[in-house]
């Protein structure tokens, strides 16, 4: 089983999607995940770019364990000697040096002939060797560049001391086919390629960075530069988590490969990618969107109740997930809504069945989105409804840039009226911890989100959240003028339906 080396480069070439700036404490969160999940290289950053990046990439060197700390540098003595100097602390370390070899970027951009670029590569890794002896280096666009004098560089660099060779698809240009030829000409026309690992680093623009990279592997490489989620310049850089699954789900194409990523930290450090840079995870993304494990047509729904593994090629456990969902839409079957309904604590019999489909079809129709809180406001309209326990009457909050945040609530309940006080992080928060006093119900904010429905100055927000308790949620929503009001009522919904849940048993429709 050969081993395929994982080189992350969020920090760096991920760092580089527009609006994903990252602070070196952010940065350092980022990295200590990427230990948990087990890379083998972390490309920490640029570190001659500012001095705020040399300051994370020193800071990532001193404190995180295990994988090779890497400082990308140009063939630049200044360059080379700020990742020397960043890198310098970490146990493992490593140099990534690169210059491009393609006639349009040598023409244009370096303005510099072939037998200068040669020289140039040779003494930019001799002199990084002064720092470590783990020097790579990167032909930038090489999927375009002249094949001839590729492996001219190639050679040079490696007799240099050059111990990693890194094939870019610097603007996503190539095909599977012609890349993973481009991986093989390499091995067979270098000829010290032997004395060097063979790494692939592929972009996304035409929507073939992971498709690029497991051709590569199929051809030779034997590392692979990816970011989680795939984020990076321009239409982002190939996605490690999809290479990773790809190899372990696929295991019968990729037989001789294996990768020592910890898939189940996969989900988690998607999240906390996204949280830190601002980049939204697409839904239809691949292993680490929201609905890569989701099913709503009933005919999908059906399968994976019956067995997972007829619309599943992978289990949701293996990322780190807990489980598949079922979406609950307008495509959705009986079998689906029946099963929902009893993790829901409803036992129907055939006629009830027949009664709550029918009103959840309706529903439907109507509504994009079916949470859990509208099926059981569906049946509990069916059983006659419920009433609030809690009621805002009033509140009162007092903050400012030199106040401690303090609300005084007022609710009513059929015991009688209660009011408390309660000091937070902003007005919201101590609306919500003394709503929290009133009702003896600790509740947990997992999502809060607003929304202007309507335009002007004195728009309507609506507010929706998403509220735990122990081992129940609840989504809870309120609109009005003030935001604070709809935060606070929108919270007092939520508490309202965990309280419902809490006292209801297991019922059956008849």
């Amino acid at each position: 089983m050969e081993k395929i080396i994982i080189f992350d480069t969020t920090l760096r070439d991920g760092e580089q999607s527009p609006g994903a700036s990252l602070e070196s404490h952010e940065k350092l969160e980022i990295a200590g995940q990427l230990v948990r999940l087990n890379v083998d290289v972390i490309e920490a950053g640029f570190p001659v770019s500012s001095p705020g990046d040399f300051a994370a990439v020193k800071s990532i060197a001193q404190r995180v364990k295990g994988p090779v700390i890497c400082g990308l540098a140009r063939c630049m003595k200044k360059d080379i000697e700020a990742a020397g100097e960043a890198i310098k602390p970490a146990k493992r370390k490593r140099i990534h040096i690169f210059l491009a070899t393609s006639k349009i970027h040598m023409k244009y951009k370096l303005r510099k002939a072939e037998d200068e670029i040669v020289k140039l590569a040779i003494e930019g890794v001799k002199y990084a060797r002064n720092f470590t002896d783990d020097v790579e280096f990167s032909p930038e666009d090489a999927s375009r560049s002249e094949k001839k004098f590729l492996y001219r560089v190639i050679e040079q660099v490696i007799i240099a001391g050059a111990t990693t060779i890194n094939i870019p698809d610097t603007v996503g240009y190539a095909i599977p086919e012609e890349y993973g030829a481009l991986i093989r000409d390499i091995k067979r026309n270098v000829p010290n390629i032997g004395r060097a690992v063979i790494s692939v680093h592929c972009h996304n623009d035409l929507g073939l960075g992971v498709a690029n990279s497991l051709a590569a592997i199929k051809n030779g490489a034997r590392q692979i530069e990816c970011t989680i989620n795939g984020i990076g310049e321009r239409a982002g850089n190939a996605s490690l988590e999809e290479i990773v699954m790809a190899i372990k789900t696929r295991n019968d194409f990729f037989e001789n490969f294996s990768t020592g990523i910890v898939t189940e930290e996969i989900s988690k450090t998607s999240r906390l990618v996204s949280k830190l840079t601002g980049i939204m995870v697409q839904p239809n993304k691949a292993i680490v969107g929201q609905n890569a494990f989701a099913h709503e047509a009933g005919i999908h729904q059906d399968g994976v109740l019956k067995r997972r593994t007829t619309y599943e090629i992978m289990s949701p456990e293996e990322i780190g997930l807990s489980a598949s969902s079922l979406v609950l839409g307008k495509h959705s079957g009986r079998h689906a809504f029946v099963e929902k309904m009893k993790k829901l604590g409803y036992a129907l019999n055939e006629s009830g069945t027949e009664k709550a489909f029918g009103r959840f079809k309706a529903l439907a129709d109507k509504k994009k989105f079916i949470y859990d809180e509208d099926l059981e406001t569906l049946m509990d309209e069916g059983a006659g409804g419920f009433s609030e326990t809690w009621k805002l009457l009033s509140f009162r909050t007092v903050a400012g840039t030199d106040e401690t945040p303090i609300a005084a609530v007022k609710l009513r309940s059929k015991a009688g009226i209660k009011t408390a006080e309660a000091e937070g992080d902003g007005p919201v928060d101590a609306c919500c911890k003394a709503i929290d006093k009133i009702t003896r119900t600790k509740g947990e904010m997992m999502d809060y989100s607003i929304q202007a429905v309507t335009k002007g100055k004195d728009a309507l927000g609506e507010v929706t959240v998403r509220v735990r308790s122990k081992d129940k949620e609840a989504i809870g929503k309120s609109a009005s003028t003030d935001v604070i009001e709809a935060s606070a009522r929108a919270y007092l919904n939520a508490i309202n339906k965990l309280i419902h849940k809490g006292n209801k048993r297991l019922r059956i429709e008849i």
